[in-house]
Parts: structure tokens; C-alpha cells; sequence
């Protein structure tokens, strides 16, 4: 496709995805908007929220959507990081015996890492190249990963049983948090009885992996004046307790702050919400829809936020009202 069939189609998606996620997803529309976003800009997401909300089954409809290979990997406290990104094993050839790198569930483009809070920090560090670099090495050897390649994280709220604090640095590579909560009551409802009907409907594929590249591309042609970029600078850098322009609120309340990546995350995100305004450009609004999903699992509150009842979700709130 060309710029303009590309902007065309980019512009449509939206409500076409929407529609079609709409034969197996009930309701979430915030949530898919925000999982699209990080898709359309190639970013990671890690998906918040209590077990038996579809957290799984929005991933693979998504992969489906887009016709991605779907691998999953279900995180437990003794998977091992060769579990994910494979390893090399001994295997007899015509040559001999020779070591043969096996590749693991990682080599997808749509990867599910299932309840990644329940594995240790070692094994999940087994992500971070992959979801940075788009590569893996092992033993000393680099492999590609095939493109495009996406981390799509579920977790479980962190006060569950067996559940494991993911590391500041895990957590930076994640574009959005995305918090997925319970149903109003009659979307529930409407749940309860598709699952307890025969299965009937079936996902077409609307895009290819090509289509999401050329979205990608496309997304980072968009122009950003030097005034939002510093919106979204002064933002993220309004976090920072230790930061001379840091908040009187985030000096209270902030142990540590959001960094550079999240002003990144910011006007990526931003680039895709003008595109689908149909704007050629980004405004400090498209900045502040994203504010919640990027900076929440970057900023780490103190015991004297606990104590007085701050959660997260208010400080971002704060800094809104105040950072202009």
C-alpha cells in the first residue's frame, strides 16, 4: 500500500477491529483501543487484572485479526528462561553429532507471556532483550525474531497468592499497563450467555503482518510540533521527586519516577490517536488520553502515599491538573 491506501486503511481500522473483536469480546473498549495503539506503534503491553476477564482470549482474537502467529507461554515458579527463549541440544547428522539450537515459544510474533507475575525475577528477565531488541542470545549466539513481534503480558494483582513483583526494569519495556476490570452488569450478563451457547461466531482476518509494519511506518511519519514534546517531557519529568521540576506532590508522595521512555511511549501513542482523528498531527490532548496507561506502572508511591490513602491512578490525575 501507499502512504495515502495506508492512511486510508489505518483510519478505518479502528471500527472495523472494534466490530469484529465484537463477535467474541464483550464490552473493553477502552482496553482493546489502548492494546491497539502499542500494536500500531510496536510496543509491548502488560494487561492488569483479576483472573477469568478474557485477558487470554483478547490476545488471541487479536492475533487472529491480524493473521500473527500466536505463541503462549503460561509463567509458573519453575519455568526456567532456556523454557522461553529456547536452547541448544545435541543432535546426531550426517556430519555427526552437532549442537542444534532449538527455538523456544518466543519465536512468535504475537507472544502471550500468561500470568507473568508468577515466575521468579530471572525468568522473566529472559524478556527483556527480546522485547527491547527484538532479538535473543543464546550461548553467545544472536537470533531474530520474526517481525512484527509483540510481548502481550497478563498479570494478577500483585496482593494475589503466589504472585511476584515485577522488576522497575521489566516494567519500563512495557509500553501501557493496561488495567482490565470487571463488567457493568448487563455486558456480564451478555457474557454469560454467548459462553453458555454453542460456539458460533468466527473471526475473519482483516490485516496481514505487512499491514501492521506499514501502520508502523506510517505512525512514525507523523510531525510533532516542539511544544507537545515538551508537554510530555515536563509530564513525565513532573514525576521525578529528585527532579528540580519535579511536583511538591511527587516530592511527597514518589519514591521514584517515570523516565525518558515514558515520554517516548507518550508521543508514539499520541501520533496514533491523531491519525485516528484524521489530524496530520499531534495535540496536547492525544498526550493526555495516554497519560494513565503509560506512566501508572512507572511511578513506585512511598509509605507515606499508603498511608494517606494516594494511589497512583490520583497522583497521575494530580499531575494533569497541575503540568500544563
Amino acid at each position: 500500500m501507499n502512504d495515502a491506501a495506508t492512511f486510508e486503511a489505518l483510519v478505518g481500522a479502528r471500527a472495523r477491529i472494534h466490530a469484529e473483536l465484537g463477535k467474541v469480546i464483550v464490552g473493553q473498549k477502552a482496553v482493546v483501543e489502548q492494546i491497539l495503539v502499542a500494536m500500531l506503534t510496536g510496543g509491548n503491553c502488560l494487561i492488569t487484572g483479576a483472573p477469568g476477564l478474557a485477558k487470554t482470549l483478547l490476545v488471541r482474537s487479536l492475533a487472529e485479526v491480524f493473521a500473527m502467529q500466536f505463541t503462549r507461554i503460561q509463567f509458573t515458579p519453575d519455568l526456567m528462561p532456556a523454557d522461553i527463549t529456547g536452547m541448544d541440544i545435541l543432535q546426531d547428522g550426517p556430519s555427526g553429532r552437532a549442537l542444534t539450537f532449538v527455538p523456544g515459544p518466543i519465536f512468535g510474533q504475537m507472544l502471550l507471556a500468561d500470568e507473568i507475575n508468577r515466575t521468579p525475577p530471572k525468568t522473566q528477565a529472559a524478556l527483556l532483550e527480546a522485547m527491547q531488541e527484538k532479538q535473543v542470545t543464546v550461548a553467545g549466539r544472536r537470533y531474530e525474531l520474526p517481525r512484527p513481534f509483540f510481548v502481550l503480558a497478563t498479570q494478577n494483582p500483585v496482593e494475589m497468592e503466589g504472585t511476584y513483583q515485577l522488576p522497575e526494569a521489566q516494567l519500563d519495556r512495557f509500553m501501557f499497563n493496561v488495567i482490565i476490570d470487571y463488567l457493568p452488569e448487563d455486558e456480564e450478563v451478555e457474557v454469560i450467555q454467548r459462553t453458555t451457547a454453542p460456539a458460533s461466531e468466527v473471526l475473519q482476518r482483516l490485516f496481514t503482518s505487512e499491514d501492521v509494519l506499514a501502520f508502523q511506518r506510517l505512525v512514525r511519519t507523523v510531525p510533532v510540533s516542539e511544544e507537545v514534546v515538551r508537554y510530555a517531557v515536563r509530564l513525565a519529568a513532573a514525576s521525578r521527586p529528585q527532579q528540580a521540576g519535579a511536583s511538591e506532590f511527587a516530592r511527597r508522595f514518589v519514591n521514584w519516577g517515570a523516565g525518558t521512555r515514558a515520554a517516548q511511549c507518550l508521543i508514539l501513542g499520541a501520533k496514533v490517536f491523531a491519525l485516528w482523528a484524521g489530524r496530520s498531527h499531534v495535540v496536547e490532548e492525544d498526550v493526555r488520553a495516554l497519560a494513565a496507561p503509560v506512566l501508572r506502572h512507572r511511578i513506585q508511591l512511598n509509605y507515606k502515599a499508603e498511608a494517606e490513602g494516594v494511589t497512583v491512578e490520583g497522583f497521575v490525575k494530580k499531575l494533569l491538573e497541575e503540568v500544563r
